[in-house]
């Protein structure tokens, strides 16, 4: 539910706001944006790709029945992972099915499969780390099924607490190749607004995607992130402005922090 989003149709009027969501996931993002009286820019600074070598995660699925709880890290890893596990097999009953939070739920609702643990509060491993289901792990088996390279800490805390885990790498994130001609225009006539960045690998990309001309513009335009962990990055890089932090990187949250920077905003030029 978005409330805010119906209530004050015209909360973003005349604001550019930057997507930099991945180019298949941004569409529901623009169209709440663009609902509220903005003009959504789309600059994706990720792109989801194949694993560069599949067999290792098409051998851990066949013996997918070994583990007690198969965790799924994001909607990206639910697509790609069900999608190959459809193709070879059944998903084992036995296997209880944890999810980081509501999105990647819904996305195995799509293929047939309820999630047994998810965090409601927080979208992150730390949240799922706090439920119950999560604490008294030892001996059981845990497949993590995420992107290439991604954070270790479950994992670690996992192991930690007695269970035994191995991660499947179910995709790879890579840096496409975007056109910032049009973000570079904006930012030469003082017409772009706001920025959204989830993650701090897309941050990263972002700055060395709009090159060194840019960057000094990026430094010093306002900036919504998509959890705390990216107020370090943005800090690294040298940003001016001090990020607006949601609670997380869904479109829901994503959206009400812009919504409450718009406010704000409105608020200091009146």
């Amino acid at each position: 539910m978005q409330p805010e989003t119906r209530t004050d149709e015209l909360a973003l009027s005349h604001l550019k706001v930057v997507i930099t969501r991945p180019a298949h996931q941004a569409d529901a993002l623009c169209a709440q944006i663009e609902a509220a009286g903005g003009r959504a820019v789309r600059f994706p600074v990720l792109e989801i790709l194949e694993p560069n070598d599949s067999k290792p995660l098409l051998e851990l699925i066949d013996r997918l029945e070994e583990f007690d709880i198969a965790v799924f890290i994001s909607p990206n890893a639910v697509r790609k992972a069900m999608n190959l596990i459809r193709s070879r097999r059944a998903f084992p009953e036995s296997t209880k099915i944890a999810a980081i939070g509501r999105k990647s739920a819904q996305e195995l609702k799509g293929f047939g499969r309820i999630a047994d643990i998810y965090p409601n509060k927080r979208f992150d491993s730390e949240a799922l780390l706090e439920l119950p289901e999560m604490q008294d792990v030892g001996g059981k088996r845990v497949v993590i099924f995420r992107g290439d390279g991604g954070r270790e800490m479950l994992g670690d805390t996992l192991r930690a607490r007695g269970a035994i885990v191995e991660y499947a790498n179910a995709y790879r994130r890579g840096r496409p190749d975007t056109d910032n001609g049009e973000i570079l225009y904006l930012w030469s006539r003082n017409e772009l607004d706001v920025i959204l960045v989830t993650s701090s690998e897309g941050l990263r990309n972002l700055f060395d995607m709009v090159g060194k001309l840019g960057q000094m513009w990026l430094r010093s335009t306002p900036l919504i992130v998509g959890g705390e962990r990216m107020l370090e990055t943005a800090h690294e890089l040298g940003f001016k402005v001090e990020p607006e932090v949601a609670a997380d990187p869904s479109d829901e949250a994503m959206m009400e922090a812009l919504l409450h920077w718009a406010r704000n905003r409105k608020a200091e030029h009146e």
